[in-house]
């Protein structure tokens, strides 16, 4: 985006908050980088309906995808000084207000979504949110699950001893290169429009991301064997602007967190209907799904593991612990009480 399409974005939105403000209705802005057709669409379209049905006309929603406002970065400082009002983020804000409290992006770390959701229920978490609220205007508002990142390659690996001298692409976040190195990889850093062509002429062996990678970039064609390594739970989470939400009615407030919860139930539902397509067309296009031995990589992935939760604040690696054990705790109830 140019600068003079941020500008003309901003002034039309403005414009509209005037004239939606002026009627008596509630203007609310949802941004998003992914393009249309995905979970998080699905998702926005839910929080739309649900506003309309609780209170019919009063809410106008204004739906930005494809990150029509701009990066994820960009919007964060839109939230901060409420020039936008809802956002479907990312990892962003963690890094940047509390990077000492935030343990998710650690591969092979959290074993679900739902243990990061545990992990944000944790005074670590709310720490976290406080952190988000204090430094970056944001109100946590709830986590909407993204499907989990595997590995692809062009032989299949089931152990990490099968990694060693493997040519990984990875977009270059340290602790991904540290934790892969760690086992054996050679991490490569190829910009994502061209992980095909370095596939198919051999700079790199493999890449990592969630099934819709492969997918929508027809990696099929260069990779031969699709690893479900789990190994990166990565949330979106949505946040609001915490000057826009402060001068919102309690009565506001509520109806806007119930459809944010009703969206988060749709995308959720959507995202794994993706993630379970995206698996059998990949299985049909020929890739041989490999089943790994995950306890054998986070054993050997430890002491790079353990490097990258040293630095974190006090209490992180207990409140991880306690949330691993409570969302493993609830999927065996789950399992029991639906066999």
């Amino acid at each position: 985006m140019t600068l003079l399409q941020s500008v003309t974005l901003t002034i039309s939105s403005a414009v509209f908050a005037v004239a939606v403000q002026a009627a008596g209705t509630v203007q609310i802005q949802v941004n998003n980088t992914m393009k249309p057709g995905g979970s998080e669409e699905v998702a926005v379209k839910k929080f739309a309906e649900v506003l309309e049905a609780k209170a019919p006309g009063h809410f106008v929603v204004q739906p930005f995808l494809s990150g029509q406002l701009g990066s994820e970065n960009a919007v964060l400082e839109l939230l901060n000084i409420g020039e936008t009002q809802i956002s479907l983020t990312a990892a962003n804000w963690r890094g940047q207000y509390a990077p000492e409290l935030d343990p998710i992006a650690i591969p092979f770390l959290f074993p679900s979504n739902e243990a990061i959701e545990a992990y944000m229920d944790t005074p670590s978490g709310q720490k976290l949110i406080a952190a988000g609220a204090n430094k970056g205007g944001l109100v946590h508002l709830g986590i909407q699950h993204r499907a989990p990142r595997h590995l692809t390659a062009n032989r299949a690996i089931s152990s990490p001893e099968e990694l060693n001298g493997l040519k990984l692409r990875l977009p270059g976040t340290p602790v991904w290169v540290d934790v892969w190195g760690a086992l054996g990889a050679q991490p490569v850093v190829v910009p994502a429009p061209e992980i095909y062509l370095a596939m198919q002429t051999g700079v790199v062996d493999a890449h990592e991301n969630t099934l819709a990678s492969p997918y929508n970039r027809k990696l099929y064609e260069v990779q031969s064997d699709l690893m479900m390594t789990s190994h990166i739970y990565s949330p979106w989470h949505w946040v609001a602007s915490k000057m826009w939400w402060d001068g919102l009615s309690d009565q506001d407030r509520a109806t806007i967190q119930d459809a944010v919860d009703a969206a988060i139930a749709a995308g959720n539902a959507a995202e794994t209907e993706k993630d379970r397509f995206y698996l059998a067309e990949l299985e049909k296009k020929g890739m041989h799904i490999v089943q790994p031995d995950r306890d054998a990589f986070v054993a050997k992935a430890g002491p790079a593991i353990n490097k990258a939760l040293e630095v974190l604040a006090p209490g992180v690696v207990d409140d991880v612990n306690k949330a691993i054990d409570t969302a493993g705790k609830a999927a065996g109830l789950a399992q029991t009480n639906n066999p």
